[in-house]
């Protein structure tokens, strides 16, 4: 056969999910895997049509596939457009020239704007492997990055996907660094926002480790991938829209480079930076409020570092023609109740919905930067923002405008929390001192979310409560019971979580 004596291969799919890394299986003893030297996580080019794809190469040493045959993960599936029994072709690729740019900044060569371009071009188009990635990442990390290499990467990641225009002088957004579980406030501003007659078109992220992402909360209640064309659609009729930015790839290079920072656990404050700022600039912000919280178990550990970062900002989005303004806040301890997707946007609608019992710290935080956000875009006098924030939320037109939003993007529908409850209570009687958020988000993580919607946990404990021996400090939700057992493993194998001090 003609397969077993060339690159052509029949494709055989095997439900194998990656992520978001393209993979191709090969035997051994392929033309392929042979003229490679049997080497696996070697990069090639796998063809279908006028279609290509640059893969990771994994070789299968048993008789699970036939001669002639290779298996693409269902993401290499997706991108290459191509299904089962389709013939494809596998060639070797050339060596990345831009690599080298990255080796001269291992001994100490700073990067120049167009040697900034093509490597973040590159990696767009899949060229890099993961091991390549995280050498970029690497010597990006820490202080490795000069303010005009940081503004380089910002442009260079601008233009690694789609932008959106919009006809009006005055484009405001917001953003939070990260790092505190809960902290919904997106779905409680957007509709504040766009209530007062300001333009706000919301991308926001998935969760790549924590326990949920903005748009993973926001699609608990209505639809967030959206096309550029219907998220233009909903501004238009409601003057802000709350989507998934990966939809419409907005600086997708992004996800790409925060993927393998995770992984490695490594923090870089000018590729956040960049990354922060790219996103805004894509959408067509022309200004951005951008949340900064501290603690010692949050994504900023100090003031100092904040500032730092507030100074970095400023100078970066004047340099990309967006105006930034920072608001730095408390980050010791979770914001609002959920942790989780539905749980998180079980806060949201509390808060809009002007409950009784609604938490105060997540209105209170929203309504701050709402209002600080009505001032920069002039929309209140300095220093009254957040009273006009605050009646509009009050009043209900923000919870109007929400649902108005909603229905524009597909509609509303209530969020769900997961159905299995477990409670986990005080060991002794104190008051709470301190939180690790951290390994609060991961115990929400292990109970299934985000990918289960409803899982996550509902947080009872916040600093300078006092709590009486076996009264709960917060419920662990999932879906399953293993997903339970899941989380409690980990809840027993570490350090406390939530720490009390005797009176």
């Amino acid at each position: 056969m003609e397969e077993n004596n060339s690159n052509i291969m029949r494709l055989r799919r095997l439900g194998i999910e990656t992520h978001t890394e393209k993979i191709i299986f090969m035997r051994a003893d392929s033309p392929v895997c042979r003229s490679e030297g049997f080497t696996a996580n070697t990069r090639v080019s796998v063809n279908y049509g006028s279609q290509s794809i640059i893969a990771t190469l994994n070789v299968i040493t048993s008789e699970l596939i036939e001669h002639g045959e290779a298996v693409l993960s269902e993401e290499a599936f997706n991108k290459l457009g191509a299904t089962e029994g389709d013939l494809i072709t596998v060639t070797h690729i050339q060596p990345i020239l831009s690599f080298s740019e990255v080796r001269a900044k291992m001994f100490g060569k700073k990067f120049n704007e167009s040697a900034i371009q093509r490597i973040i071009s590159d990696v767009t188009k899949g060229l890099y492997s993961k091991i390549e990635i995280a050498a970029f990442v690497t010597v990006c990390s820490g202080d490795n990055l000069a303010l005009d290499e940081v503004i380089y990467l910002t442009k260079a990641m601008i233009n690694s996907g789609s932008t959106l225009e919009w006809d009006e002088p005055m484009i405001i957004d917001k953003h939070c660094v990260g790092g505190l579980p809960g902290n919904r406030t997106t779905p409680i501003i957007v509709p504040i926002i766009a209530a007062a007659g300001l333009i706000i078109p919301k991308t926001s992220s998935r969760a790549i480790t924590s326990p949920a992402g903005t748009a993973d909360a926001i699609e608990t209640m209505t639809p967030v991938n959206l096309s550029l064309e219907q998220i233009k659609d909903v501004v238009r009729q409601e003057g802000g829209c709350m989507t998934w930015g990966g939809a419409v790839k907005l600086s997708p290079v992004d996800d790409v480079i925060i993927s393998v920072e995770k992984a490695l656990d490594v923090d870089s404050a000018g590729q956040m930076i960049a990354s922060v700022l790219s996103k805004k600039a894509a959408a067509g912000s022309t200004h951005v409020v951008i949340d900064i919280p501290v603690g010692e178990t949050a994504k900023v550990r100090s003031k100092e570092e904040a500032f730092l970062l507030e100074y970095y900002l400023r100078a970066v989005g004047l340099s990309i023609g967006v105006g930034v303004e920072v608001m730095i806040t408390d980050g010791t301890q979770p914001v609002g109740r959920g942790i989780g997707p539905a749980l998180e946007a079980m806060d949201v609608l509390s808060v809009l919905r002007n409950e009784p019992d609604a938490p105060t710290d997540l209105k209170d935080r929203a309504v701050q930067l709402a209002g600080l956000m009505l001032e920069v875009a002039g929309a209140a006098p300095k220093g009254r923002g957040t009273d006009r924030a605050l009646g509009i939320l009050e009043s209900g037109q923000a919870l109007d405008k929400f649902y108005r939003i909603c229905e524009a993007q597909g509609g509303f529908r209530e969020p769900v929390p997961a159905a299995i409850q477990h409670d986990v209570l005080a060991m002794t009687s104190g008051v709470v001192q301190a939180i690790d958020n951290r390994k609060l988000a991961k115990v929400g993580k292990l109970a299934g979310a985000p990918k289960s919607a409803g899982a996550g946990i509902h947080f009872k404990a916040p600093i300078g409560k006092y709590v009486k021996q076996g009264e709960p400090l917060f419920t662990i939700y999932a879906a399953s019971q293993g997903e339970l057992s899941y989380a409690l493993n980990f809840l027993h194998s570490s350090t406390q979580i939530v720490q009390l001090a005797a009176l």
